[in-house]
């Protein structure tokens, strides 16, 4: 194996690497945040389907008690996309901001993809476990899963591994998060903020298609998994997503071109803001992960999009041996799709 590309084109070029470490935006939400609920569910700690505000009791009153973690997991809880940047400094001031956000909308009633959903469940997994959530994804996922290039904040020590971002002033953002309000966090946040390597996301992705088990190290029962990884928001909503997983909408790009070879309807993934993705496929137990720094030297670069897509077919048409044209057991096209 091998990496193509530059990590870093200034100040000081560099060729990426295979085991780059790359900051996945909103990757954190299916690698760190997801993951942590469904091991609380799994463990009775919490239920997906408890309301919000059992844990956060300010979370109340206005149109919230009705939201649930399930909710927030699969972007219906009606919450706008993002808080402010602005009026607050900390984990404790987000979280104060986000439990006074008013939905939008009823819940399961309309998609929107939001930061808050996972914002609200950083702060979730936090009271549940007394914990803060990068210690304890690195004690209850990356450790177990030998994921150990995977966490928030990585050390000094690793930081000539890591691919810069954006470049202010001649000085690249390096090993510090991207996303502005997980920057305000100390780069902890449940929307945003872990680093990882290619070859960590497929140890991740290898225990999700092997039903939650990787190397002897059980994670999930198999019940999590597919809970997690199939449908789980209604009918009458004009997307389809997993718990965390999106599956189809207008986010899916990882799974292929329109008019070329595509992963199946019914297979998962995410994207990123920094640009990178990853799809994985339970049917021809397949999983594509594609890590860059769209956002190196500024934001204002072309659209990753046809990339992504172009990506997910080459691809799905690499897997030989398998129709993807007829799979069985896949999702049907959503009407007027």
């Amino acid at each position: 194996t091998r990496a193509y590309g530059k990590a870093s084109v200034e100040p000081v070029p560099a060729l990426a690497q295979r085991d780059t470490i790359y900051d996945v935006a909103s990757l954190t939400k299916v690698v760190a945040t997801t993951p942590a609920v469904m091991l609380l569910h799994q463990r009775g700690i919490l239920d997906i389907n408890d309301p919000v505000k059992k844990f956060l009791p300010e979370f109340s009153k206005q149109g919230r008690d009705a939201v649930t973690i399930r909710h927030l997991l699969t972007h219906a809880s009606g919450l706008r996309p993002d808080i402010s940047i602005n009026g607050w400094d900390g984990h404790a001031e987000c979280i104060t901001k986000c439990v006074k956000e008013v939905p939008r909308a009823k819940p399961d009633e309309k998609f929107i993809y939001s930061d808050i959903n996972f914002q609200l469940l950083d702060e979730i997994i936090r009271r549940a476990t007394k914990q803060r959530l990068d210690a304890f994804c690195e004690k209850e996922i990356f450790g177990p899963l030998r994921m150990s290039d995977t966490g928030y904040n990585p050390p000094a020590s690793k930081h000539n591994r890591v691919a810069p971002t954006i470049v202010t002033d001649g000085k690249a953002l390096l090993g510090i998060v991207h996303d502005p309000r997980a920057r305000k966090t100390e780069g902890v946040a449940g929307h945003a903020g872990l680093f990882t390597t290619a070859p960590d996301l497929a140890r991740y992705a290898r225990m999700l298609l092997q039903e939650g088990e990787l190397d002897g190290v059980r994670l999930f029962k198999p019940e999590t998994v597919k809970l997690m990884t199939t449908v789980q928001t209604p009918s009458a909503l004009s997307v389809r997503r997993g718990l965390g997983w999106d599956i189809d909408t207008g986010y899916s790009s990882p799974r292929g071109l329109t008019d070329g070879t595509q992963f199946p309807l019914g297979s998962y993934g995410h994207t990123g803001f920094t640009g990178l993705s990853i799809w994985i496929d339970p049917y021809s137990k397949t999983f594509v992960i594609f890590l860059c720094n769209r956002v190196h030297p500024t934001e204002n670069g072309p659209s990753i999009i046809p990339l992504r897509r172009t990506i997910g077919t080459l691809a799905a048409e690499a897997v030989k041996g398998f129709d993807f044209h007829n799979v069985p057991g896949a999702l049907p096209a959503r009407e007027g799709n």
